[in-house]
């Protein structure tokens, strides 16, 4: 197992959370100024970044959904499938720890930690089959444009970008997770464990349908 790997994907997690969180407290600290638009521009530069700067050493997950989409197109193996989702979940966790040391607790509180969760009226099946769609979504320009050998060398923009315009959609339906390690440490930290199991299934089953279908019609 590669240790290099596993310190970029905590790192690049890490950043992704802390980012993301941060910014839907800074939203409720500056009047809603902010917005969907900045929450989802916040959390789709992080990624854009830090899969960028972690490309070259671990490919730039970030996402346990994207470690097992990849795991079943068979371009990671299983031992380091297992520590890239441990790394990105510890990652997750440690964010959301250290942003309670450096934002005010009333935000974090009035907005549960940043925690996605379903709007009203919004079921457990619709949120769970959302972030399937989203995931897919996700996981297709991850293959198409950082793992596909033809793909433009600019991956973590346009990686970003899906991560955006997936939040543009479905921000205020369920949070837009598209991943496990974003709502877990959150969940974790003070923002409650309710329908966790869908944060989990929706954002795996896209991930799994995207890396398969990828490679089955697209990859050369």
């Amino acid at each position: 197992m590669n240790k290099k790997a596993l310190i970029a994907e905590f790192i690049g997690t890490f950043t992704l959370i802390f980012i993301g969180v941060g910014s839907i407290a800074s939203n409720y600290l500056n009047g809603g100024e902010t917005g969907l638009v900045g929450i989802a521009l916040a959390h789709g530069l992080a990624i854009a970044v830090m899969v960028s700067a972690t490309a070259a050493v671990s490919g730039g997950h970030l996402n346990p959904a994207v470690t097992i989409g990849l795991f079943s197109a068979k371009k990671i193996n299983a031992a380091n499938t297992v520590g890239y989702v441990i790394a990105q979940c510890l990652g997750g966790i440690a964010a959301a720890a250290m942003l309670k040391f450096c934002v005010p607790a009333e935000a974090l509180l009035a907005v549960n930690m940043g925690t996605p969760s379903l709007a009203a009226n919004v079921s457990p099946v619709m949120g769970c089959l959302l972030e399937v769609v989203l995931t897919f979504f996700l996981v297709f320009v991850v293959y198409g444009t950082g793992v596909d050998k033809r793909a433009p060398q600019v991956g973590g923009l346009f990686i970003g970008l899906a991560v955006t315009l997936d939040i543009l959609v479905g921000g205020p339906i369920t949070g837009a997770a598209m991943n496990p390690a974003r709502h877990l440490g959150p969940a974790l930290l003070g923002g409650g464990m309710e329908n966790v199991w869908l944060y989990w299934l929706g954002p795996l089953l896209g991930g799994i349908l995207a890396g398969t279908i990828y490679k089955k019609f697209l990859e050369k």
